[in-house]
């Protein structure tokens, strides 16, 4: 049996960089790593345990004995237990044992583990990839658009449920869904998808948030090179991937990250700042600056070695208020007796300034649904950082909107229109996410009013105003062909909807608004400022109608959207135009390759000269019943 050879990877430096917080690739030192020692080939083993008696690495190269394999502590006090174990490598199982101060014995898995056994088996994997990738031209690309106006078409999908096999029992690996879900999303005209947590999670029904293997992708559905190969094959078809990130909990599992070595030590120890009352988890500590280390390096692991163009980061509210789902009396104030978490917020920034320093063309998104202010702004004028967020206010009017009887939603009209009085002050990714579909809340079809045309023509008219107004946009998985159950984990998609022209003429619908938004700069040049957008008729409540004009760079040509909210069509409904000149109808959603009745206007309308909405000019056209329609200017004739 081989014995522990004493050997370091870390230097004096690196040490002093993961004390202060500031090593942003400690994934390189601690974990798992296969080196030569003297000539011969095995694996340096390194884990963070300060308060532990001893260590050991136990695995099936030495039946699981801790006395085999000790790890020895650092001479430096920084709480790292260290070694070398010869002639073992790639694949072999091991935990840490660890016999904590208090004489506890606890057997863990790797904090910075590549690769786990599949559920519910625990063991980390030594593992090393050696994939090629083949995505030089996308990175490039996103290089070269690093800080420009670009579209945001993001389809979020839950890995393991977006098609099923044998009735439910299987999901495609991940070299399957490279060769099927890539050619879907590219087809569908999406410019990104993000992956709801693919991170190793030991219970499926949490959809991976509740993590507890933070450097490696999933075991259910291939290796780490698998993944690799799927985010390659996204890229080589000209589509992003955004990967969902959990900093803000982890759930309490006997092997993982909580009660590391006998203490608290990346959760907070006082329940009032280390329990997340929601989820039932540990939160971690954002003040202990080796936390920092493990957190912020981890978010550069996926978008370096995993090449992912950016993180979506879960539940940021609940990362920034200390009372945060708390009674009174069940929190702490700050230093200054406030509710807002100053270490959480040091942390999202510090976290936002080294992503945009170390990848300045990767995005970050923020799921943060309060009015804290500047979630989107640069940290030197006050803010977080982060690159975009998601616009929870315009999604819960919106749908509260829609939900109701065409008949009364004249006296709801402030409804679909209050998101344009803040849409501008943050960069806003407005979202019909997985939570819509959910526990009870129904799916995006079924939320609609009316007989089964008219739900499905709310629907399209639904996705015609998202892909309208102003921000990115995101869809979750299935809502882009009407799927009329909720989500289930288990069960995956209802693909064979798509057998009936109803449902074939909403992804039709989504998949042209794709196109046409991707191809009309007037759409997403100035998608996060005021001047991109201007209203022609805010005010029609009684017809529950609304006209808009968007708005690009010099050159690009502008849009007329003009949405029916009722399912009376009119034939000579008069809009105001501040443009002279012969506009085309580009996209309606009532034409009967998307299920609608094929109500239209002629493939050009000219202004006259009449006045009207306080504009020069206006354009008498005609509106189908829930119907968007959009008009681009074709002349300018002034």
């Amino acid at each position: 049996m081989n014995k522990t050879i004493a050997y370091s990877l870390f230097s004096d430096f690196d040490i002093h960089l993961f004390r202060e917080g500031k090593h942003y690739r400690i994934f390189e030192k601690l974990g798992s790593h296969i080196v030569q020692v003297d000539e011969q080939w095995g694996v340096y083993f390194a884990v963070w345990a300060p308060n532990a008696r001893n260590v050991a690495v136990i695995g099936n190269f030495n039946d699981w004995n801790a006395r085999a394999n000790p790890l020895a502590p650092r001479w430096d006090s920084s709480g790292i237990w260290e070694g070398f174990i010869p002639n073992i490598g790639k694949g072999a199982l091991y935990k840490y044992k660890i016999q904590a101060s208090n004489g506890q014995i606890l057997e863990k898995t790797d904090p910075y583990g590549r690769f786990f056994e599949v559920p519910p088996k625990t063991a980390s994997i030594v593992w090393e990839t050696d994939y090629v990738w083949q995505d030089q031209t996308w990175l490039a690309q996103r290089k070269s658009k690093a800080g420009k106006a670009q579209p945001y078409s993001v389809y979020e999908v839950h890995v393991g449920s977006w098609r099923k096999l044998n009735g439910g029992a299987h999901s495609l690996s991940y070299r399957e869904m490279g060769d099927q879900m890539v050619d879907y999303v590219k087809d569908m005209g999406f410019t990104h998808v993000e992956m709801m947590p693919v991170m190793e999670h030991p219970y499926y029904p949490s959809w991976g948030y509740q993590v507890t293997g933070y450097y490696a992708p999933s075991s259910r559905f291939g290796t780490p090179d698998d993944f690799m190969y799927l985010v390659d094959q996204f890229h080589q078809a000209g589509v992003g991937v955004i990967l969902d990130w959990v900093p803000s909990h982890f759930p309490f599992d006997a092997f993982a990250l909580a009660n590391f070595d006998g203490t608290a030590l990346y959760e907070h120890a006082d329940p009032r700042k280390g329990y997340h009352p929601d989820w039932k988890s540990a939160i971690f500590n954002y003040g202990r600056n080796e936390v920092r280390s493990f957190l912020i390096s981890n978010a550069l692991f996926w978008l370096d070695l995993y090449h992912a163009d950016g993180l979506r980061v879960d539940a940021v509210a609940s990362m920034l208020y200390l009372d945060y789902s708390r009674k009174a009396g069940e929190w702490i104030p700050n230093q200054f007796g406030g509710r807002e978490n100053l270490e959480a917020t040091s942390f999202l920034k510090e976290f936002n300034e080294t992503v945009y320093k170390e990848c300045p063309d990767a995005i970050t998104i923020a799921e943060e649904s309060t009015s804290w202010t500047g979630v989107s702004r640069p940290t030197y004028v006050g803010g977080l950082g982060f690159g975009q967020k998601w616009m929870m206010g315009w999604m819960h009017d919106t749908l509260e909107f829609m939900r109701k009887d065409p008949i009364y939603r004249k006296y709801h009209h402030n409804e679909v229109t209050f998101s344009l009085v803040y849409a501008f002050t943050e960069n806003f990714m407005l979202p019909l996410s997985h939570d819509e579909v959910v526990y009870g809340k129904k799916s995006l079809v079924q939320k609609m009013p009316g007989d089964e045309w008219q739900r499905f023509a709310n629907l399209r008219l639904l996705f015609g105003y998202m892909f309208t107004h102003p921000g990115t946009k995101l869809l979750f998985m299935g809502g882009e062909f009407g799927q009329t159950s909720e989500w289930s984990h288990e069960k995956g998609l209802e693909w064979g909807l798509l057998d009936f022209p109803i449902h074939q003429g909403v992804k039709n619908w989504v998949k042209d608004l794709n196109h046409y938004y991707k191809s009309t700069p007037a759409l997403y040049e100035k998608q996060f400022l005021a001047d991109g957008f201007e209203w022609l008729e805010i005010n029609d409540a009684q017809n529950s109608i609304l006209s808009y004009i968007r708005k690009g760079e010099s050159g690009s040509k502008p849009q007329i959207v003009v949405c029916n909210f009722t399912p009376r069509p009119h034939s000579h409904y008069r809009v105001g135009s501040p443009i002279k000149g012969t506009w085309r109808q580009t996209l309606n959603s009532d034409d009967r390759k998307y299920g609608g009745s094929g109500v239209s206007n002629p493939p050009t309308v000219t202004t006259t000269d009449k006045p009207w909405h306080f504009r020069p000019y206006s354009l008498e056209l005609v509106l189908p019943p829930l119907g968007v329609i959009v008009l681009e200017l074709e002349e300018d004739k002034l």
